[in-house]
């Protein structure tokens, strides 16, 4: 059979059964909380795959190896989201969930609303996820719409429209339920893709094995090879210089920091997937996969190009490419469908968060006045899920190149929520007009360092945003402006309330003061200023020394986690908590 033919195959029986979930939800969830966080029930299993998946996505399966082929090892250290997004989730994830479960919250701006006892915070969480989630799920249409065009032949505008109308189907009939469900799946067929694929890549005749691999990337322009500088002063300049690598791992550790996931902790039935998800499933799976197999491809990619076999213009054109030229009929449409599937682990979700908390921050609290009843809620749902949608099917059609870029500058807007996140779960101080005025100027500041002077000193937009946020909330607190008596109790209860359900151990607290060292010690050496001495510090297996780097710091990174998460005990949970969290209860949020 024709290789298209085996890819049509395979996408009818993955859209039957995204439209099986879809289905089920639609006839079985009858309650606002059912549809929109899962009725607090997601399993234990559902939630370690789609959670991952949900993570890494088709800028991963697509952008990543794009990059790599365009900018070389420099931009491979963003393999090292593995670690850098679990690691939010090690800070936030569990109090999230046990502040849902204790106040009934079902959006982050109830939380960070009442938490701050101000409904301007909400209104601007609204608007950060959904700037997030336009942009977040409009990369992955790109994504989408760029695979279909070059494997199927499909035209780029009727691919990216019969791709969102996948997503949106089964997310707008099922609620997070099935999108969560549909992403188990969907996990295992992104890793499987990027395992093929890369696998293929590095074996390919053309190539000659893996001693001429390693010659060929080791005879690669330095620029391929190599981080360029620490920093470079100017706007938008200096590629991916030490400084820029560092920032843009800010910007990753926004995933699980975004609005959406926060949403989706409020919806799991216990917190004890999170560290499994965080060590194994993340830094060690999807690192395996990401170290090698995506660096593989792009690395492979740049010699294939440059010996006239593929001709590649954009990011996004690199692995359609690679899959016409390397895989047979079978393996063509596993690898497409594995990266149809993680385009849409990620955007199902973020388009199902994202309308649900436009429902209950907007439509819900303020148009209904808090009275609309379940079917109500459910429909309206619908209805800000489709809005999210068109909104993303726009970015993709005004943006189509700029898969990777883009993704970093939605996932900034997650990274400002640490703005919120250190006050509500660590108790850092600033006044709640401070967060306001933070936050607010946390946006614009995303704005300015993208599109108008895009990375100053080669840093971020998500750093530069956080920054801005931190010194004007700080700048309010340091101008004397101070919460009233209300808002002072209600912080002081959850302080407390939290430090008695979730006060590690005495050597859980040891693992702490350790970790409070290592982890910014690891982040200078792995993804920081120090990643420079990789440029020359050792090589093996035929790895150039930079490719050499990562890996081992990768491997040190797993320890890390491991560490973080189970030893120093941000992840795990014991039966006491749970129970406490199911009994402890001071609920201040109306379902219906």
């Amino acid at each position: 059979m024709e290789p298209r033919t085996w890819v049509y195959i395979f996408l009818g029986l993955y859209i039957i059964y995204c439209f099986w979930w879809g289905l089920r939800g639609y006839f079985t969830e009858k309650t606002a909380s059912g549809y929109a966080i899962g009725g607090r029930s997601i399993p234990f299993i559902a939630f370690l795959m789609a959670a991952t998946a949900a993570s890494f996505s088709g800028w991963t399966t697509v952008g990543h190896p794009g990059l790599i082929w365009r900018d070389g090892l420099a931009y491979a250290f963003a393999s090292f989201y593995v670690l850098t997004i679990p690691i939010t989730g090690a800070f936030f994830a569990k109090r999230n969930w046990l502040m849902g479960k204790r106040y009934g919250f079902v959006t982050p701006g109830d939380m960070f609303a009442y938490y701050y006892n101000n409904e301007a915070i909400r209104w601007l969480t609204v608007l950060s996820a959904v700037l997030y989630s336009m942009f977040y799920t409009g990369l992955q249409l790109i994504a989408a719409a760029k695979l279909f065009e070059i494997v199927a032949g499909v035209p780029y505008t009727a691919g990216l429209f019969f791709m969102a109308f996948i997503v949106w189907f089964y997310v707008v009939t099922g609620g997070l339920k099935a999108s969560t469900w549909v992403g188990v799946i969907q996990f295992i067929l992104l890793v499987t893709s990027i395992v093929i694929l890369g696998w293929y890549t590095v074996t390919a005749d053309a190539i000659g094995g893996w001693s001429s691999f390693t010659q060929a990337v080791q005879g690669f322009e330095a620029k391929y090879v190599e981080v360029p500088s620490l920093m470079k002063f100017g706007l938008g300049t200096g590629g991916w210089t030490a400084v820029m690598i560092l920032t843009y791992m800010f910007a990753l550790m926004g995933i699980q920091s975004s609005p959406a996931f926060i949403l989706w902790n409020y919806g799991m039935s216990s917190p004890k997937p999170l560290a499994w998800q965080q060590v194994f499933m993340s830094t060690f799976v999807v690192g395996l996969a990401l170290f090698f197999f995506t660096a593989f491809q792009g690395m492979g990619g740049r010699i294939l190009m440059n010996q006239g076999l593929i001709a590649p213009q954009v990011d996004g054109d690199l692995v359609p490419m690679l899959m016409n030229y390397l895989l047979p009929g079978p393996m063509m449409a596993i690898v497409f469908l594995g990266i149809i599937a993680a385009i849409h682990s990620t955007a199902a979700p973020y388009i199902g968060t994202g309308g649900t908390i436009i429902l209950r921050d907007v439509y819900w609290r303020y148009f209904k006045k808090q009275e609309a009843g379940h079917a109500e809620q459910i429909w309206a749902n619908r209805i800000f899920v489709t809005v999210l949608t068109v909104l993303a099917v726009g970015v993709s059609l005004t943006a189509p190149g700029a898969i990777v870029m883009i993704g970093g500058f939605a996932t900034s807007f997650g990274f400002i929520m640490y703005l919120m996140l250190m006050g509500v779960h660590y108790g850092f101080k600033y006044p709640s007009i401070g967060v306001v005025i933070g936050l607010l100027g946390a946006i614009v500041a995303c704005f300015i360092t993208y599109f108008w002077y895009q990375y100053p000193l080669s840093m971020h937009t998500a750093f530069w945003g956080l920054f801005a946020g931190l010194v004007l909330a700080y700048l309010c607190r340091g101008l004397g402006i101070k919460d009233n008596e209300e808002t002072i109790k209600r912080q002081a209860e959850v302080r407390e309330w939290l430090t008695s359900i979730d006060s590690p151990s005495e050597t859980g607290q040891k693992w702490r003061n350790a970790m409070k060292f290592l982890v910014p010690l690891w982040y200078v050496f792995a993804i920081g200023p120090l990643c420079m001495l990789g440029n020359s510090a050792f090589s093996f297996a035929g790895f150039a020394p930079l490719w050499s780097w990562q890996i081992v710091w990768w491997i040190v990174g797993i320890v890390l986690m491991w560490a973080l998460c189970f030893k120093a005990e941000m992840s795990t949970t014991s039966a006491e908590q749970i129970a406490r969290a199911d009994t402890d209860q001071n609920i201040v949020v109306k379902e219906i």
